[in-house]
């Protein structure tokens, strides 16, 4: 499924404890992991040391991409490294295309203060504008379980959470993982909850629910149906999260407009944000065409 996964680190703890579980992943795939540390540009960091002008970042860099290299080798897991500069967001989208990189893995926080290279918005960034699927990892690590057992596909029928769909099925069907097919009526978007049009979402959400789990059982993978109304789609993925004992959250990153929409960007991102564990965004796979 994964033969090249790029995990980005600024050598936090953070970044250390989600590396351990794609090390896990990366050695059930037989795939290779490209370390990259990006030398911020937009910080000042040439420096002169005795008579010799470096690059601190630079040279820190190396010291965690060969670092991470070594723990990967304690694994038998194959890796490639390199330190770019450059903005960091920018130099990821730059290095999954070069190498034609099929996942990115990375913290959703990294280093606070002057020197920090990951932190949130660059995951959700990386996340919005990523042509390929992006692993989001929380930095504590302590929820990352691998292999997956139980994993939520929150859908509102459009062909991104079908692409969606497709992705977890396939790590269900390699780990024999219940999928769990989640449809949230977000009655926020339109305003109330007398509104006479819920009964109607709900029925449509219930057929949503009902295709995907058929497609999940043509595919041989056990399925459990949902269907939610609240006042928030990513409060109800949440709260599904942490009642279901969920592994792995696989979403697309964009939906439906107007007031069918259940899922779209902000609340892949938001899920991302605020999830306890991974989850893996996709996005439009036309995009790579």
């Amino acid at each position: 499924m994964f033969d090249r996964i790029l995990f980005p680190t600024d050598g936090s703890d953070g970044a250390s404890a989600a590396f351990g579980h794609v090390l896990d992943l990366a050695a059930d795939h037989g795939a290779t992991v490209h370390v990259l540390n990006v030398a911020d540009t937009t910080h000042d960091s040439v420096t002169r040391i005795g008579r010799e002008v470096v690059d601190v970042l630079e040279r820190e860099g190396v010291e965690i991409v060969e670092a991470a290299a070594d723990r990967a080798a304690d694994r038998g897991v194959e890796t490639a490294t390199e330190v770019r500069q450059g903005g960091v967001a920018e130099t990821i989208a730059a290095y999954t295309e070069e190498h034609k990189i099929d996942l990115v893995a990375m913290p959703t926080r990294g280093r606070t203060g002057f020197d920090r290279l990951l932190l949130g918005s660059t995951t959700e960034r990386v996340v919005r504008e990523s042509t390929v699927p992006v692993l989001s990892i929380r930095p504590d690590g302590e929820s990352a379980r691998y292999p997956y057992r139980n994993v939520l596909v929150p859908t509102d029928g459009s062909d991104r959470a079908g692409d969606a769909l497709d992705r977890a099925l396939t790590f269900a069907e390699r780990a024999g993982a219940t999928v769990h097919v989640l449809s949230v009526v977000d009655i926020g978007i339109i305003g109330s909850e007398r509104y006479s049009g819920v009964d109607t979402l709900v029925k449509g959400a219930e057929r949503t629910v009902a295709d995907a789990a058929a497609t999940a059982e043509e595919a041989g993978v056990e399925t459990v149906e949902a269907v939610d109304v609240g006042s928030s789609a990513s409060l109800g993925i949440q709260a599904y999260v942490d009642e279901n004992d969920i592994d792995l959250v696989v979403m697309g990153t964009q939906g439906r407009t107007g007031v069918e929409r259940y899922l779209l960007g902000s609340v892949a991102e938001r899920t991302v944000r605020t999830s306890p564990v991974p989850v893996l965004t996709v996005p439009d796979q036309s995009d790579r065409d």
